[in-house]
């Protein structure tokens, strides 16, 4: 699905309804194991997620130091927004191929007569990630984070997530699983204050996961620890709802407090 998406939709032509509709069909009761991208998709002929989206900036702008290109910016806060909501929303399980984690920038290609028997492309290049120059790193925090707070909650074993939200005009997606709301906001400009929306859970929650950090490459447009209390006014057809921030293309994950 992502592959397509990047390939023949403009961002802003992307159908929220039909995102949401992939990752959640499948039969009552079936347990799925789902992935952004697999090994196929790493293999010579086709390109990465990272790659579809950065393409050869990839090799002259992931340096800290370079210019933060809209290019990039947008690549890398795609990448992290598309693989959390495949991890809390598609299912029972989440696939990784090695290296798609940090946004590899390359294929892979093993020996064959077709490359002469070169080895040139079978590997993975780990020091990108390890550099601390290099942008890598980012996409590396933002998966380390996502599978701690995973191991932490454990929503992959809990209750399929249920949708309150798929708003094709404001690009949201809105969810809640073990607890927890899980926020996605894909507009490529538009942020919303005072953001408002069903919860079907009342309480108090406190913003857990942040895309939008700077140790993720972000704007730090969202003061840490936050913490939100939902009021009894309709939304979603839920009786309480919550208001938030909502930057662009930026996803954010709000616990329940257990006090």
């Amino acid at each position: 699905m992502w592959i397509k998406l990047l390939k023949e939709k403009k961002d802003e032509d992307w159908n929220i309804g039909h995102i949401c509709h992939t990752l959640e069909n499948r039969r009552y009761g079936e347990k799925v194991i789902a992935y952004a991208e697999s090994h196929d998709q790493a293999l010579v002929g086709d390109k990465t997620l990272a790659f579809w989206m950065m393409d050869a900036q990839m090799y002259t702008n992931m340096s800290i130091f370079s210019e933060r290109t809209d290019a990039v910016d947008r690549g890398m806060a795609l990448h992290k927004m598309i693989r959390l909501l495949v991890h809390a929303l598609g299912g029972e399980g989440y696939l990784n191929f090695i290296g798609n984690e940090f946004g590899h920038p390359e294929w892979l290609d093993f020996p064959r007569k077709g490359n002469a028997e070169s080895f040139q492309h079978c590997r993975r290049q780990f020091s990108l990630v390890s550099d601390e120059l290099l942008r890598y790193q980012f996409l590396e925090n933002w998966d380390a984070a996502m599978n701690n707070f995973e191991n932490n909650i454990s929503w992959l074993s809990a209750a399929p997530a249920y949708t309150t939200r798929k708003s094709e005009g404001d690009k949201v997606i809105i969810f809640d699983r073990a607890n927890c709301i899980f926020v996605f906001n894909f507009h490529s400009s538009k942020s919303y204050s005072d953001y408002q929306f069903g919860v079907r859970d009342p309480g108090k929650y406190f913003l857990a996961l942040d895309s939008d950090e700077q140790r993720f490459h972000g704007h730090a447009r969202l003061a840490k620890n936050q913490e939100f209390f939902t009021s009894p006014n309709e939304s979603d057809n839920c009786a309480q709802s919550l208001k938030i921030y909502l930057p662009s293309r930026a996803c954010m994950v709000l616990q329940k407090s257990s006090e």
